[in-house]
This record gives C-alpha cells, structure tokens and sequence, in this order.
C-alpha cells in the first residue's frame, strides 16, 4: 500500500509540531518521570496517578498531534486522532474505578517493563539520532510510537492482566506505526512491534498466573471443606 506522503513530508510535520508546542516535550517527560516514580515509591496510590497520566498522553496525541499536525498529509489522520482519544477515554476509565494498579516487581515482569520504559525513554531518540532524526525532525515523547512503547512497558507492569480492549488501539497502531520501518527508514520503530509482541505474551502469562493460583487456591479450600 502507498503512503499518501513521502519521508520528507512526514519528517516536516514533526519539525513544525516540535515547534509548535515547545517546550511541552520537556512537560510530557516529567509526567512519564512522575508516573514511574508513583510506581517504585508508591504503588497504591497508581490506580489514581498512572492511567491518569495515560490518559492524558494518548488524548494529546489524537487532539493534537493527528488532528492537527499529521492530519495535513494524511486523511485518514483525524480517524487514528478519535481512536486515540478513545483510548485516553478508556485509560481514565481506571482513574474513576481504580480497577488497574502498577509496581514494579522482581522477575520477568520489572525487568521487561523497566526495559520497554527505557526504550521509549532514552534508547528510542538515540536510535533516531543516529539514523538521521535529528531534532526537531524526529519523534519526540509525547509524540505516538515513543508513547505507546511507554505505555507498553506501563501496562507490563500492571498488576493484574490488562482487558484485551484496552489492548486493541495501542497494538493497531503498533502495527500501523512499524509500517514506517520500511516505508520511511524510521528504524527506531521496530521497537512498537517488538514491545507490542513482548506486552501481549507477558499479559497472556500474567492471567494464567494469576488463574493458576486462584484455582489453586479453590482446589485447596474444597480439600480443607
């Protein structure tokens, strides 16, 4: 399928959001450092902070970044903006009901989050420097794959299984935003797709824990009965 814009387009909105909501970038990352210090200092009170935090991310990027920026080159931007509010919708969802909660733990689950998180955070803008993404023609955070890669590595450590609802607009524009691996040498993309594999299989592992000990649990009490 052909892109209805090139690389140097798509490079051009980048450079004119960047300028355009400076220094926002710098609010966007103090966020993401608040959201990981609620998870290491004080996991019970992320069923509140965290999916807020969330939330307020992925609204951003549909209001602002599709419907305004990427919506000049592409048509069917202001569709990928709606889901991604209502992906925000959904996050916020938990600030209301507190059902989700964050921590990070020893074991597969901390070190693939912690992972995920720094990928986003630091490994991803140093893959786009080097093949060429310099500011401000490159992805900044806020901005949609270096965010949803965060919030990958956010949900790894959710402690119960994340719904596969919550799951289905991040993982479509996981897939979505790989495309441009190939089309538009974005190379520190590969990183969505890679993270995307990685959330769904440790989310999937996580129910099964998490059902093996309720079962177990039951098996225990029908003995002791």
């Amino acid at each position: 399928m052909k892109l209805p814009f090139n690389t140097r387009q798509f490079l051009e909105v980048f450079k004119n959001y960047n300028h355009a909501i400076w220094p926002l970038q710098i609010v966007f990352i103090v966020l993401a450092v608040v959201a990981l210090s609620v998870i290491i200092w004080n996991p019970l009170i992320t069923g509140k902070i965290v999916p807020l935090i969330l939330g307020l991310l992925w609204m951003w990027m549909g209001g602002a970044y599709h419907m305004i920026f990427f919506s000049s080159i592409n048509g069917i931007a202001k569709i990928f903006g709606i889901l991604f509010i209502m992906q925000g919708i959904l996050f916020l969802r938990y600030v209301i009901t507190g059902a989700q909660t964050f921590q990070f733990k020893k074991g597969i689950y901390g070190i693939a989050g912690g992972a995920l998180i720094f990928y986003a955070l630091v490994l991803y803008p140093v893959a786009g420097y080097y093949t060429g993404h310099v500011y401000p023609y490159s992805p900044t955070f806020g901005a949609p794959c270096p965010t949803t890669i965060f919030t990958f590595g956010i949900l790894v450590l959710s402690k119960d299984r994340v719904p596969f609802y919550m799951l289905i607009i991040p993982f479509t524009w996981a897939f979505i935003g790989f495309s441009a691996v190939l089309k538009l040498g974005m190379y520190e993309d590969t990183g969505l797709i890679i993270c995307a594999i990685v959330l769904g299989i440790l989310n999937s592992t996580k129910h099964k824990e998490i059902f093996g000990l309720r079962s177990n649990q039951l098996t225990g009490q029908m003995r002791y009965n």
